[in-house]
């Protein structure tokens, strides 16, 4: 277990975009449902969602998958999108009555009464930061929401926001092979108490070392946008799966698994959120917060990749476009980093 601020969460969380959307169609429901059941199953109690995963499918799956434990997890969201009636992303909207609106038809798909984690999405340059902080500090009050967070902000950003409402987790993009929080974002939550959530941890499955350079991504897959996933790119990028698994191979261990004990190892308040579609993902992604690094594979792992420039921007030029200025911080070879899961617009 570890903190995020005020919360005690498991040391790695759910991401529950990939079910509904993002990386292709929505996954069989039943599919779903088990894989978020069998995540609590297995300890995990820490469960992200989102309106715009789906739009509002990923909600609705995580509200019936989690009613009948609903005491025993903690459920986060978020809002700061404008939403079309056909689904589409029309762009960033986090004007107070649109959070509230936003609020109260989420903890309807949800099935429940309070949102434990609320973030804002995407930090919205039209709306001061103070404005939102104290809509979400109405709604604490109001007791629809327990605690506040934002995701892909830069460090004057949260603070701005924290002097309003305490801030308990900045959910950025963080991995291996994109270090953008390192420079501000992570010393400004050991100051201030925030936990830091990685999102994307795993490179959208590439750093698993499963995901071919070969492979294609349909239009409906966001990976299609990203310049990380042409095929040049995903060939270039290899040697950072080759040192994932020269460290994994001593634990006889996966790649993956490394990938995240990495994360875990670098500060007590990180909670990484792998998402997946497949039980046994699942179980090697949790299994991985039993894996104990030693001072040799981190020390290889950070020679290893100081010696890789890594090939291609993260996201798209729209998602790159969406992120808080004072979050695109990093050299070139991390390429940026943004949470991004709208088809061609945001994760």
């Amino acid at each position: 277990m570890r903190r995020l601020g005020p919360l005690k969460v498991s040391a790695i969380g759910l991401g529950c975009m990939n079910v509904a959307w993002g990386f292709g169609p929505p996954v069989d429901k039943a599919r779903a449902l088990r894989v978020i059941r069998e995540a609590h199953d297995l300890g995990v109690n820490f469960f992200d969602s989102a309106e715009v995963y789906g739009p509002y499918l990923s909600e609705q799956l995580v509200g019936e998958a989690l009613a009948p434990v609903r005491n025993e997890v903690i459920i986060t969201s978020k809002f700061g999108f404008d939403i079309a009636p056909n689904g589409q992303i029309r762009g960033m909207d986090s004007r107070p009555a649109q959070i509230r609106r936003v609020v109260d038809a989420s903890l309807k798909r949800l099935r429940t009464d309070v949102i434990d984690l609320l973030y804002q999405h995407r930090v919205d340059p039209k709306v001061p930061i103070e404005d939102v902080a104290g809509t979400v500090k109405d709604l604490i009050g109001q007791g629809k929401v327990r605690h506040f967070g934002l995701s892909e902000a830069g460090a004057a950003t949260i603070r701005r926001a924290h002097a309003v409402q305490q801030v308990a987790a900045i959910q950025n993009e963080y991995s291996i092979w994109t270090r953008d929080p390192e420079g501000e974002v992570i010393p400004l939550c050991e100051e201030l108490g925030i936990g830091l959530v990685p999102w994307g941890p795993l490179g959208k499955g590439y750093l698993t070392g499963r995901l071919p350079s070969t492979a294609t991504f349909a239009a409906n897959d966001l990976r299609s946008t990203m310049p990380r996933f042409t095929r040049a790119a995903m060939q270039a990028n290899r040697p950072v799966v080759a040192l994932l698994q020269r460290v994994a191979q001593r634990h006889n261990a996966q790649a993956g698994q490394v990938a995240l004990a990495w994360l875990l190892s670098r500060k007590p308040f990180i909670v990484p959120i792998p998402g997946t579609t497949q039980v046994a993902h699942l179980r090697e992604n949790v299994a991985a917060a039993g894996l104990q690094l030693t001072a040799t594979d981190l020390q290889d792992i950070d020679a290893g990749f100081a010696a890789i420039s890594i090939d291609g921007v993260r996201s798209s030029p729209a998602v790159m476009a969406l992120i808080d200025d004072g979050a695109k911080l990093g050299s070139s070879s991390t390429g940026g980093h943004g949470h991004s899961p709208l088809p061609g617009t945001a994760r």
